[in-house]
């Protein structure tokens, strides 16, 4: 189903037309819970990876950050317990795990032993994009299919998140398709995506405020005040998973971007959140949409808590190393 944003309460550029030049397209992928394939543009569904090819690992070892450490096996089968124990709630008005439920599910302070860390660990599938379904698809010349992963525990480096790597293939040159991935033996629920179709829609974002012209930035500042509008909230950054568009610096105030390699400043690639919106009521929800219908949070990923993951790119070379930044 095509999901579609609602036109914007208050059509900013009409009051402040110069915020045209500011301005920049972004792709919300809108994911939902589903069976996406390997032919498929998603979000934590699997991959059109070469057989012939080495799955990524992270050899970080006990360098991870490693709070609680849980199976992805045990992760999919709490999740599955939580979700029948809220469907039972719906009905009967009292969320209660069954004496069978609580004997699966591991207690709140229950960890795997950090001596599971002491060997490569897989990467883990966040997102697959297809050009032909991602209006703000970027790539090298010749490529169609980008995928990121991730390794699904907190790097200090990172600012304690996982670590990212991109890769950009010719979807047409995978032959031979891996058919099962191999799993990390434990994984911080974090960030285990449920694997989720995508419904890519093209937006108009506009720059954040802080970034703005300092004089243009002043007088939506007082507009707002006047009003009660929120630019950052409802009229400029679209929430959620999406590829392109501008980072939201909700978190610290903006700081440089520029590629380890030669310092030029980054572009902003892809958005993993923690939610797709600000509530049910939220200005962003889609018209096909109702409050209720849908999780704020399909996809299972808590970046900090409650924030999104930037992932930069270099303008110069798609083959300098990316950045991300949480916010």
């Amino acid at each position: 189903m095509t999901r579609t944003t609602p036109p914007r309460p208050v059509d900013i550029t009409a009051l402040f037309p110069e915020l045209r030049d500011h301005s920049t397209t972004a792709t919300r992928l809108h994911p939902r819970p589903g069976k996406p394939t390997t032919a498929d543009s998603s979000v934590g569904g699997p991959l059109l990876w070469p057989a012939d090819e080495p799955w990524p690992v992270c050899l970080d070892g006990d360098a991870h950050d490693a709070d609680q450490l849980s199976t992805p096996a045990t992760v999919r089968r709490s999740r599955e317990i939580y979700a029948a124990a809220q469907l039972r709630a719906d009905t009967t008005g009292a969320y209660e795990l069954t004496a069978e439920e609580r004997a699966v599910v591991p207690d709140y302070d229950f960890s795997e032993p950090d001596e599971l860390l002491d060997q490569p660990i897989p990467l883990i599938p966040v997102a697959q994009l297809h050009r032909r379904d991602v209006p703000d698809f970027a790539g090298p010349d010749g490529t169609d299919l980008l995928q990121v992963l991730w390794c699904p525990l907190d790097h200090s480096e990172e600012g304690y998140n996982p670590r990212v790597r991109l890769y950009w293939r010719r979807s047409a040159d995978v032959v031979d398709p891996l058919t099962t991935a191999p799993e990390p033996p434990v994984v911080s629920d974090s960030y285990l995506p449920v694997p989720c179709v995508v419904h890519p829609e093209q937006v108009r974002e506009y720059q954040y405020g802080a970034l703005l012209p300092e004089d243009l930035n002043a007088r939506i500042t007082a507009w707002r005040k006047e009003t009660g509008h929120s630019y950052q909230r409802d009229l400029s950054l679209a929430p959620g998973w999406k590829v392109g568009g501008y980072a939201n610096w909700s978190l610290t105030d903006p700081h440089p971007m520029d590629c380890a390699e030669c310092g030029t400043a980054m572009t902003l690639l892809f958005t993993a959140a923690s939610t797709e919106r600000h509530g049910p009521d939220s200005s962003w929800r889609p018209v096909e949409e109702e409050p209720a219908s849908t999780s704020l949070t399909p996809t299972a990923v808590e970046i900090g808590r409650g924030y999104a993951l930037y992932v930069f790119r270099c303008p110069v070379s798609f083959d300098h190393p990316a950045a991300t930044a949480m916010q």
